[in-house]
C-alpha cells in the first residue's frame, strides 16, 4: 500500500473538497517534543497505537460561501456553526474509511475524535491533530495558532495513526504566518472579538467563553461550541500568503 493509495481512498470520502494529506514518521522526535509545547499528558503515536509506524494527517478545506459568511458581526454564522458539526462527522467518517482500508490490507490503525477530546478544565487536547499535521508537512502556525496550509487555515483537521510504515513527507522551512513573516500583518488578533487574542498572548478560556456563547446561540443545530473570525477575513483563510507572495515576485 503506497501513500497515493491513502490519498484516493481519502478524496473518496470528501468529494469535491481538495483535502490535503501529509505523513510523519511515529518515531519523529517532534511528537515527543508535544508533551513540553502542548502538554505533558500528551499522548505519543504509540499510546494510540502500539507498533505505530505512521501518523497520518489530513486538512478539508471549508468552502469559501461559509467562511465569508462569518466574517461580518461578532457571532459565528449558522452557516459556520453547521459547518463545524458536519465536518466533525465528515473527519470521522474518512478516518474511519482510511482505517478499513489500511486493515484490509492487513495493517492496524487508530482513530481519534474531531475534537471534544480535550480536558474541560485546562482546555488542551491529549491529542492534537494540529500538532500532528504540522509534523506530517501541512503547514505552520499562524498567530491565530491556527494551521496555514497551501490552502489557508480554514478548513477542519484530522488524524490517524497506522503500523504500515510510509515514507515522512518534509516540513516547510518558511514561515506562513505574514506576522512571523515579516510583522506585517495582525489581521486575525484584529478580529478577535473576545479580546483573546494579541501578538504577545493567548487566552484560551476568554476564546473558549466566545465558542460557549456560540453554542447556545446555535443550539438548535447540535454542539457548536465555535468562533472562527479569527480565521474568516483574513489573509490566510485560503492561501498560504507568504507563499503566494512569493510567486507574484
Amino acid at each position: 500500500m503506497t501513500k497515493q493509495d491513502l490519498i484516493s481512498a481519502l478524496r473518496e470520502s470528501v468529494p469535491g473538497r481538495s483535502p490535503l494529506v501529509g505523513f510523519a514518521a511515529a518515531d519523529d522526535p517532534l511528537f515527543r517534543e508535544n508533551k513540553r509545547v502542548v502538554s505533558p499528558a500528551h499522548a505519543l503515536p504509540e499510546d494510540l497505537l502500539p507498533g505505530a509506524r505512521t501518523v497520518v494527517a489530513f486538512f478539508i478545506p471549508l468552502p469559501r460561501a461559509v467562511v465569508r459568511s462569518n466574517v461580518p458581526g461578532k457571532a459565528a454564522s449558522r452557516e459556520w456553526a453547521l459547518a463545524y458539526i458536519e465536518t466533525n462527522a465528515l473527519i470521522r467518517d474518512a478516518a474511519l474509511r482510511l482505517k478499513r482500508v489500511l486493515e484490509a490490507e492487513g495493517h492496524a490503525a487508530a482513530v481519534t475524535p474531531a475534537t471534544h477530546n480535550f480536558d474541560p478544565e485546562t482546555l488542551v487536547s491529549d491529542w492534537s491533530h494540529r500538532h500532528a499535521a504540522f509534523i506530517a508537512g501541512l503547514g505552520r502556525f499562524g498567530l491565530n495558532n491556527m494551521l496555514i496550509t497551501d490552502s489557508g487555515c480554514c478548513g477542519r483537521l484530522g488524524s490517524l495513526v497506522t503500523s504500515l510504515e510510509l515514507p515522512p513527507d518534509p516540513r516547510p522551512g518558511r514561515e506562513a504566518c505574514l506576522f512571523r513573516h515579516d510583522g506585517s500583518c495582525q489581521r486575525c488578533a484584529a478580529r478577535c472579538v473576545g479580546d483573546a487574542l494579541s501578538a504577545e498572548r493567548f487566552d484560551r478560556k476568554r476564546c473558549y467563553a466566545v465558542c460557549l456563547h456560540n453554542e447556545e446561540r446555535h443550539r438548535e443545530l447540535g454542539k457548536a461550541d465555535v468562533c472562527g473570525k479569527c480565521l474568516a477575513g483574513v489573509p490566510c483563510s485560503f492561501v498560504d500568503p507568504v507563499r503566494a507572495a512569493s510567486r507574484e515576485t
